[in-house]
């Protein structure tokens, strides 16, 4: 299901009782993540904030912060329905590498097709243009109290590769330093970063949109882990099972959601020196702390007629983010396992704040095949900053976290069973010695054999006779307990 927007898919919430409005004035300093957090803390609805203090704009926040409502984002009733789709694009995919059936291929060919992003040349993004930009206007959050300013918190930051013409959209904070300039916080390992080294390097100023709401597809998208090359668009067209609809820029050469709320265009200047943004209270549930990062000039902004402007925060889990990172989890299952065949499931704790923790279930048969699949999984893109992969047999459930850690606790030897790999690290990551590389940690929790150079018996789990479950269970509505 597509939505038309992001005021489409509040109306939807609200009919759905999803939503909730609060009429009085709250304040975007401190108060509106306060009561943010509360809500989210207590797996609470969406809220639209319809008066806020200091502009004309109502805030909507929270509103993929559930496993309800981040299925609704993508227009089905579960997660793993989208998960069972993408399973069966695969499939299909497959079979056709097996043999050339024309007439079986065209249907799916005119598929993908819809999924590219379709131009249009008017759009309702554009309705008004401002050219004098006032980003005070606009009712940006200042999240926590050591934050070094109001920050924009769910921005969709469109840029070009010079060289290539090839497109991306990543999600990247942006702190607020004056009217017309943020912060442009990309780390060395984006997309963003790396375009802009080669503006750098041409001499050339380097020209960003930035795209505030829309159908909550494409702000999913834009966060997801997506291989190199692919265009973060046309996987938001597959979600949505329709194509995004693209508008020109006014002033920038570049494309953007035309069901936008807000669109801010301009530039960043790779000659400038660069600035220092921070501190910010992050979805590590820490501060990341100041750092050095180029300035984005807002040259002009255009907007709805009566837009909402979207906003999330990030702090200690749960919140909305770690609802976008189940769907990850859920969504890119099967793509890890075209890669990594024996993987069965995998699980990323809500605590293990997207790249900390990956908890995956394998049919172990050889051995060594344990380490095999760490390593893959840390060579996989954005898993490489997995700080501990735990890995564990096939008939445990991975979202079990209590059976996980008794299993953690129980089946390891410290010498054999934790393995140590160096490499990449997050640049939010505070804990290793130096920034952006550390120490990535592996466990197995497999039982093990003389294969694996365990010459004792392993004991089996204890496990009541099944005839007496059923027994007990017959009876168990009699027993008062």
């Amino acid at each position: 299901m597509a939505y038309k927007d992001l005021q489409d898919f509040i109306q939807k919430l609200e009919a759905c009782g999803e939503l909730k409005r609060v009429s009085r004035e709250v304040d975007p300093y401190l108060e509106i993540t306060e009561i943010t957090d509360r809500v989210s803390k207590a797996d609470g609805p969406a809220v639209l904030f319809e008066h806020v203090k200091g502009s004309e704009y109502p805030v909507l926040m929270n509103a993929m912060g559930s496993y309800k409502r981040m299925a609704m984002a993508l227009g089905v009733d579960s997660l793993e329905t989208k998960k069972k789709e993408i399973e069966e694009l695969i499939t299909w995919a497959f079979s056709q590498a097996k043999s050339i059936d024309i007439p079986s291929i065209i249907p799916k060919l005119s598929l993908f097709r819809a999924f590219f992003p379709k131009r249009v040349k008017r759009a309702a993004c554009q309705e008004i243009v401002e050219k004098e930009v006032d980003l005070y206007k606009l009712p940006v959050l200042t999240c926590w109290p050591q934050d070094g300013g109001p920050f924009f918190t769910l921005p969709l930051v469109f840029t070009k590769d010079p060289e290539t013409g090839v497109s991306n959209v990543g999600m990247y904070r942006m702190q607020v330093f004056d009217k017309q300039t943020t912060g442009m916080h990309w780390h060395i390992h984006k997309d963003g970063s790396h375009f802009y080294q080669k503006y750098k390097s041409r001499g050339e100023r380097m020209p960003v949109a930035v795209s505030l709401g829309g159908d909550p597809a494409i702000t999913y998208a834009a966060t997801a882990p997506l291989p190199e090359g692919i265009y973060e668009m046309l996987f938001a067209g597959f979600l949505r099972g329709k194509p995004v609809e693209m508008v020109n820029c006014l002033t920038v050469p570049l494309q953007v959601p035309s069901d936008s709320e807000f669109v801010l265009e301009g530039y960043v200047d790779p000659s400038e020196p660069l600035r220092t943004e921070g501190p910010f209270g992050d979805h590590t549930g820490y501060y990341s702390l100041q750092g050095e990062y180029p300035v984005f000039h807002v040259t002009c902004m255009t907007r709805k007629q009566k837009p909402v402007y979207p906003a999330t925060i990030v702090g200690k889990p749960p919140m909305e983010d770690c609802y976008m990172a189940k769907a990850t989890e859920r969504l890119f299952l099967p793509l890890l396992q075209l890669v990594i065949p024996e993987i069965l499931d995998l699980e990323l704790p809500l605590s293990g704040v997207f790249h900390n923790c990956a908890i995956v279930s394998i049919r172990k048969r050889y051995p060594g095949q344990v380490q095999k699949v760490m390593h893959a999984l840390w060579g996989m893109g954005q898993m490489m900053y997995t700080k501990m992969i735990i890995v564990l047999d096939a008939e445990v459930d991975v979202h079990d976290l209590q059976t996980v850690m008794w299993k953690v606790f129980n089946n390891i030897d410290g010498r054999r069973d934790i393995i140590l790999s160096d490499g990449p690290l997050d640049a939010l990551d505070h804990a290793s010695p130096q920034a952006l590389f550390g120490t990535r940690v592996g466990i197995d929790a497999t039982k093990k054999t003389p294969s694996d150079g365990h010459m004792r018996p392993w004991p089996d789990d204890i496990v009541m006779d099944s005839e007496v479950v059923k027994r007990v269970d017959e009876l168990w509505s009699e027993l008062g307990l």
